[in-house]
């Protein structure tokens, strides 16, 4: 199993560069890493310097890079869908399409990176991936998948089963399901899901929770609009149960000069090195209680500064947890920063209780000693939301 990383933060702050000078970390490690991109943007092969396919690449010792593309990605299992509709439904319908155009469909390019990363990380050949997304709520909603997931399943499953769409259209949603995903469903998935959706989901889910299987790090500059971006992906995050192990601050330094022209500039370089301090002071007390690395501005190719810069991505765990379940004080406390109670709304639906904060929904599955009992109170302060039961 891999330990998968990815970055969040505002566009324009430098993601793409710490997840290199990440991915070329754990290399230099003799760790196998993979450096996964989304999408066509060719920033990462720009910065690399090697342009970037569909299937891994060699870029040095213990490092490869790929950029997942969704097209590419979907257009791989095209010729087996067409065959499926050919066997289901007997109509023209598929055939008359190219996977690129259903490459357009809302969530697809998510769906499929996440396809993509799990298929990476079961295959055993890398120790590291390291994932270069949007770093957005896009990311998280894609990472959030097989909660999502899971939940329509157990919400609505029945209801479709008993409709005549579903009667209708599930032989041919469940075969064209396992071609793109590549998931085995069974003859009667609807209506009896087989055990190894079920342990995919289950899957999907634990890895997200484990910050040793899989951390986040917001990467910010002093711009207090990238700040304000960060500390909101950071109580996204944890509201998908993602750990975020710390913040990169990414601080330019001053240029290097000469003898001469630093002892004319001298107050202007005190200056400097005070606004820096400064800034790097101001993070550290907007995230506390996370761990702030400020990184190097990147010189030529020279990577080993930054490489040194950043923080040991082992120590994820050390973060604050997500959710904490209390049984003998009969608690759960979640850890919610970058919201105000205004903005988290809680309910309650049988032996589960769902919190909702931002763009994020979260399901909270009780332990057996709290299922089913109900919510008698709720409060949120410090960034905590403490659920009494």
């Amino acid at each position: 199993m891999s330990l998968i990383l990815t970055f969040l933060g505002k566009g324009g702050t430098g993601r793409t560069t710490v997840a290199i000078a990440a991915a070329k970390q754990l290399a230099s490690q003799g760790k196998r890493v993979l450096l996964a991109g989304q999408g066509s943007d060719p920033a990462m092969s720009a910065i690399l310097g090697a342009t970037l396919g569909p299937d891994p690449q060699e870029i040095s010792t213990n490092l490869q890079g790929v950029q997942f593309h969704t097209a590419q990605l979907l257009e791989r299992s095209w010729e087996e869908l067409k065959k499926l509709e050919a066997q289901y439904l007997r109509t023209p319908i598929v055939k008359e399409v190219f996977g690129q155009e259903l490459g357009v469909l809302p969530g697809m390019d998510s769906a499929l990176g996440l396809n993509a990363i799990r298929e990476y990380d079961a295959a055993g050949k890398y120790d590291a991936i390291v994932y270069d997304g949007t770093g957005d709520q896009t990311t998280l909603r894609m990472l959030g998948m097989p909660e999502i997931l899971s939940w329509y399943i157990r919400r609505f499953r029945n209801l479709f089963i008993n409709s005549d769409l579903g009667k209708t259209i599930s032989p041919f949603i469940q075969p064209v399901t396992s071609a793109v995903l590549n998931v085995n469903w069974g003859e009667d998935n609807f209506a009896q899901p087989t055990n190894q959706v079920n342990n995919l989901l289950d899957q999907g889910k634990d890895a997200v929770a484990n910050p040793h299987r899989m951390a986040a790090y917001l990467v910010s500059t002093g711009d207090p609009v990238a700040i304000a971006t960060a500390k909101y992906l950071w109580g996204s995050a944890q509201q998908i149960g993602l750990t975020v192990g710390g913040v990169i601050l990414n601080q330019a330094t001053m240029p290097d000069t000469t003898a001469a022209e630093t002892a004319q500039n001298l107050e202007q370089v005190y200056q400097t090195f005070d606004r820096e301090a400064a800034v790097t002071d101001s993070v550290t007390s907007e995230f506390a209680p996370l761990a702030v690395s400020v990184m190097p501005a990147r010189s030529g190719g020279n990577w080993q500064p930054l490489m040194a810069a950043l923080p040991d991505f082992r120590q994820a765990y050390r973060a604050p947890k997500p959710i904490e379940i209390d049984i003998p004080a009969r608690q759960v406390r979640l850890f919610l920063p970058g919201f105000d109670k205004k903005q988290v709304k809680l309910t309650q639906y049988g032996p589960e209780v769902t919190i909702e904060a931002g763009d994020q929904r979260r399901n909270i599955f009780l332990p057996p000693q709290l299922s089913g009992q109900p919510v008698k109170g709720a409060k949120f302060q410090n960034s905590y939301l403490t659920i009494s039961f």
